[in-house]
């Protein structure tokens, strides 16, 4: 098995939500969010772990959870701007990686984050890596709500869409009521692995009409020619928090873990 590349996780983490205001510091089994979060990173094999966030509210709630948190412009429009400026400030190296993990993700598998972060570092044409899982029902196809992804055979993104891609010609003439078989259908997994000096440019991009069609920040990426390597992740991610029904979702599923992992130890 090779070597994990250093790598570090950072966290953007905004405090307004439309759905769920301050959702960072939304309590789950007792604790913040974000902390819950800040803990899954640091179960990765990261070497650091920091927090990139618009409101002091947040910094504090992490370092008291003897996290490293720092405060950016409010203005960033999304969380791959925080991280930028975040590694701009600290000085990393061009070709260090970072993995972004979203602050609403209290229940990532911190494994995928080791796979993302070694994607990227055996794949040196790629300035972004990023996971995938099989699709395996009609109404998950046609979900515009799930980001869809189409590789080549080397693993290099092709697109990402909102739309049911592949299209199968034949069978979906005759039938969307199920997957046609000999074909495989993947959504993709919003986790990212940048090198910083990647990171960099694509902040500073422009953003490109791809993305503002499907409102997709990766094809800001595909459209300036950045490739992006996928593979199919080793565990899947439960959804992310955006609603209250989500916050109860992952509450009962983190006191579930934790009940779990007292009657292990007993």
């Amino acid at each position: 098995m090779s070597r994990m590349p250093p790598f570090t996780v950072a966290v953007p983490a905004r405090f307004g939500s439309t759905r769920l205001p301050g959702k960072p510091l939304r309590l789950i089994a007792g604790r913040p969010m974000i902390v819950h979060v800040l803990e899954r990173a640091r179960a990765s094999g990261a070497e650091r772990v920091v927090v990139a966030t618009d409101d002091q509210r947040i910094v504090e709630a992490v370092r008291a959870a003897a996290g490293e948190a720092f405060l950016t412009d409010p203005a960033h429009a999304s969380g791959t701007d925080r991280i930028a400026e975040v590694a701009q400030r600290l000085g990393w190296p061009p070709e260090h990686i970072v993995v972004n993990l979203q602050g609403d993700e209290p229940e990532a598998p911190p494994v995928i984050l080791d796979q993302v972060a070694a994607l990227l570092a055996a794949s040196p044409w790629a300035g972004l890596a990023t996971l995938c899982a099989p699709v395996h029902s009609r109404p998950e196809l046609f979900d515009p709500n799930v980001v869809k992804v189409v590789r080549d055979g080397s693993g290099r993104a092709l697109y990402f869409s909102r739309a049911p891609v592949p299209w199968h010609r034949e069978s979906f003439a005759q039938t969307q009521a199920e997957l046609p078989a000999g074909i495989a259908f993947h959504r993709h997994i919003g986790i990212y692995a940048y090198r910083v000096e990647t990171l960099g440019r694509f902040a500073a991009l422009p953003p490109a009409p791809l993305e503002t069609c499907e409102s997709l920040e990766q094809l800001r990426a595909l459209w300036h020619g950045i490739g992006i390597a996928v593979t199919e992740a080793v565990a899947i991610p439960p959804p992310g928090v955006d609603t209250e029904a989500d916050l109860e979702r992952a509450a009962a599923a983190l006191q579930l873990a934790g009940a779990g992992d007292c009657g292990a130890a007993g």
